[in-house]
């Protein structure tokens, strides 16, 4: 199958890319400059063609999905800087997608949208994502919709947070409610699943929930953390009102001063403040995914990069 891939340079986008080459696809990607090293990555390695554009910028499509069968969607933002906002890359860009996709002819869409996603919900991010889950059901195609928890892996930006922090402090703080649950899941399942999704015509139509087999608050992940490099450290829950001011201080300075995405917003507070579970048995049993415990996951990576452990 001609598969396009957007945000195929990412953390998830990458793994998609390997796995879609594995599978025997022809893979196209969508990058806003030829000649990165994750762009290079993806033609030398898994034989991926590149077409220049960016998804915020329709005119910049063109012919992009021409002779393609199907789009893995993924480009998605954590965190806003200058004109890169929750509304225009999540609900403009799919919007921009869709209209390419539909004007090419092709039917099969695959989304990434995010667990906790819902009309109700308090966090932009996920308001936005609501919005475009919202335009990928209008479409008119045969679409598949994603929502993982937190996706954990060799690049994620979660997991290994909390490694380089307990390598440097002997204090880890906590953010967010001390009882809010997630259920993180490894980036291979959540690969795993946009590609088996492709050739699966009963998850068309359908939204499934990606998450591991495990329900931990955010205090058990990092002692899972602490558990694999060896480590002791103290961890120490901020309070929901110091933590608003840290967040809004990392806003100001990086966005305004440094021009760059802000490491934690308010946003992700209040996305941490919520239960972040979900019901994986659909996706599970359908697309026949493995899922191994947070622990035996992250030690695969974690340990590896860190040889001189204490104990």
């Amino acid at each position: 199958m001609n598969v396009f891939v957007t945000g195929a340079t990412g953390f998830v986008g990458r793994e998609i890319v390997r796995r879609l080459h594995e599978a025997g696809h022809s893979i196209r990607i969508l990058a806003r400059h030829r000649s990165s090293p994750s762009v290079q990555e993806a033609v030398s390695r898994w034989g991926a063609e590149v077409y220049v554009g960016n998804v915020l910028e329709a005119g910049s499509l063109g012919n992009a999905l021409s002779g393609m069968e199907a789009v893995v969607h993924l480009v998605g933002i954590i965190a806003e800087v200058g004109d890169y906002t929750f509304e225009r890359v999540h609900t403009d860009g799919t919007r921009n997608i869709l209209t390419v996709a539909q004007q090419a002819g092709v039917r099969r869409f695959i989304h990434m949208s995010a667990l906790g996603t819902r009309p109700t919900a308090a966090a932009r991010y996920h308001q936005s994502k609501w919005a475009a889950e919202e335009l990928v059901r209008r479409s008119g195609l045969l679409f598949t919709i994603f929502r993982p928890s937190l996706i954990y892996g060799p690049r994620d930006q979660f997991i290994n947070l909390f490694a380089r922090i307990a390598h440097l402090s002997p204090v880890v703080p906590l953010l967010g409610n001390p009882r809010a649950r997630f259920q993180p899941v490894s980036v291979e399942a959540v690969a795993a699943a946009f590609v088996t999704s492709l050739d699966e015509p009963k998850s068309a139509g359908q939204t499934y929930d990606l998450c591991g087999p495990e329900s931990l608050t955010l205090s058990e992940i990092v002692e899972q953390v602490l558990a694999v490099l060896h480590r002791k450290r103290f961890k120490l829950q901020v309070p929901l009102s110091l933590a608003r001011c840290q967040a809004a201080a990392m806003e100001f300075m990086f966005r305004r001063l440094l021009r760059k995405p802000p490491p934690f917003s308010r946003d992700q507070l209040i996305m941490l403040q919520e239960d972040n579970v979900g019901d994986p048995q659909l996706a599970n049993e359908l697309l026949r995914l493995k899922h191994v415990p947070l622990g035996l996951g992250i030690a695969s990576y974690l340990a590896v990069a860190d040889p001189v452990r204490e104990r």
